[in-house]
């Protein structure tokens, strides 16, 4: 089975910490120390939250890190299972310290919301109606 790691720099540890957290996703303490910490999102997917410095440090020399609050690079897209758990995480990310990024977007068959950390970097919950996929 692969893997997703995704790795976000943030301003501050601490309230990424509180905030992955407070979405639910369970912090491992063995990849976690005072500059980053990971949270198990689901069985394959990993959240790697490190301070700027320590995000910095993974890149190749002349390499700059973005600040995701200023310029928007990635939007990770979570499934959801309901539109409930939609606006679900987006309640949740708005009571921990984030912010909602767009209104909801409903197609009638999709449905979606999205929200930011607390550093801005943008995730959104997508729900597909299971019989719009059969064909």
């Amino acid at each position: 089975m692969r893997m997703i790691f995704v790795n976000l720099p943030v301003t501050d540890i601490d309230a990424a910490k509180a905030f992955y957290a407070g979405l639910g996703f369970e912090q491992n303490l063995q990849f976690s120390d005072e500059t980053t910490a990971s949270f198990m999102v689901a069985e394959n997917i990993v959240a790697m939250v490190m301070t700027r410095e320590k995000f910095t440090g993974f890149l190749p020399a002349g390499a700059t890190t973005g600040d995701p609050a200023q310029q928007v690079s990635v939007m990770n897209a979570l499934s959801a299972e309901s539109r409930v758990e939609c606006d679900e995480l987006l309640a949740k990310a708005v009571a921990h310290g984030g912010r909602q990024f767009n209104e909801p977007v409903d197609h009638g068959f999709m449905y979606g919301t999205s929200f930011t950390d607390p550093s801005g970097n943008v995730w959104e919950a997508a729900w597909m109606d299971p019989s719009a996929l059969e064909g």
